[in-house]
């Protein structure tokens, strides 16, 4: 009999919680021959998610969860998750419900029936997103994936069913900056892709702000790509180029015309642009080296309050 195990990350998701643990319960008794094991884990969430969570483990023996000292992102509960899942294979699910669980049977179908490693979602629509969000969103996927060798899907979710051995590759990766959008597809292994129609939350709201997936954005380009430091070289040289060239212009135009004082606007406009491109290039060094020294420093991903598992 096939383990499988739900690894679902959790940060203040009280209200959303009883719907999915309701749902996945039921896809669960459909899929009789296999045996399965939920894994939640509380991101230090600050309302009762956590304790909702031990209400459950009490009443159903396959329910194990994993709490944070404190919020650590949602890249360390999933990769919590993965570490402690004992299933042949391996969903990573949000509690949101916006993963609908009635996909699991025919994810599983895939992964054992046509020889697929695993199985990943991605959304066609972007139903109930404000546009300018699903702009900046659908922009992103074009950007990365002209500047990386990493295939990331547009509409890509983290929801997927893996087995064994892609689990293990995803766990070997050790980095403190974790983008797993990329990570998923950096291990490679053969990658069934299922589209589906956006589901909204059923309840709660998104820990997401547009800041936030600003920032995320920018975590995976960081770590999945070296192109802003080309595009960065690619400048320099291109303004030192016509630096020169302007050197040239003003030399020959004094030595025929005279040195006139005109020009002030014009030099201060030049003088600005100039000092605005060498602080974005120091910016997109400064990020490579902010992710080089964070990944030395060899701190933890997680720190585990307390958890079910002994």
């Amino acid at each position: 009999m096939d383990k499988i195990s739900l690894v679902v990350p959790c940060y203040n998701e009280q209200e959303a919680l009883p719907y999915f643990y309701e749902a996945a319960c039921k896809i669960v008794s459909e899929m009789s021959e296999q045996a399965f094991e939920f894994i939640f884990v509380d991101d230090g969430s600050k309302d009762n998610t956590l304790e909702i969570v031990k209400k459950i483990s009490v009443e159903d023996k396959r329910v194990k969860y994993i709490s944070f000292s404190r919020n650590f992102g949602k890249e360390s509960a999933m990769y919590a998750g993965l570490q402690n899942a004992t299933g042949d294979y391996v969903a990573i699910m949000d509690a949101d419900m916006q993963d609908p669980p009635s996909l699991l049977p025919e994810m599983y179908t895939y992964v054992t029936s046509e020889k697929y490693d695993s199985v990943a979602t991605r959304r066609v629509t972007r139903d109930g997103e404000p546009p300018i969000r699903s702009f900046f969103a659908r922009l992103f996927y074009k950007v990365i994936n002209k500047m990386s060798k990493t295939d990331i899907v547009d509409g890509a979710r983290d929801f997927r069913l893996m087995n064994r051995k892609m689990v293990d590759a995803v766990i070997s990766m050790e980095e403190y900056n974790r983008f797993s959008k990329g990570i998923f597809g950096w291990v490679g292994f053969n990658t069934k892709w299922l589209p589906y129609v956006n589901v909204e939350r059923v309840a709660g709201e998104t820990k997401w702000s547009f800041w936030k997936l600003f920032l995320y954005s920018l975590e995976g380009i960081v770590a999945f790509t070296t192109a802003p430091l080309a595009i960065s070289s690619i400048l320099g040289f291109t303004f030192c180029l016509l630096a020169f060239t302007f050197m040239i212009i003003i030399i020959i135009r004094t030595m025929l015309f005279g040195d006139p004082v005109g020009g002030w606007p014009s030099l201060i406009s030049v003088m600005l642009f100039i000092g605005g491109i060498q602080l974005f290039c120091t910016g997109i060094l400064g990020q490579y080296l902010s992710k080089a020294y964070l990944e030395t420093k060899k701190r933890p991903l997680y720190v585990i309050k307390e958890d079910n598992f002994s």
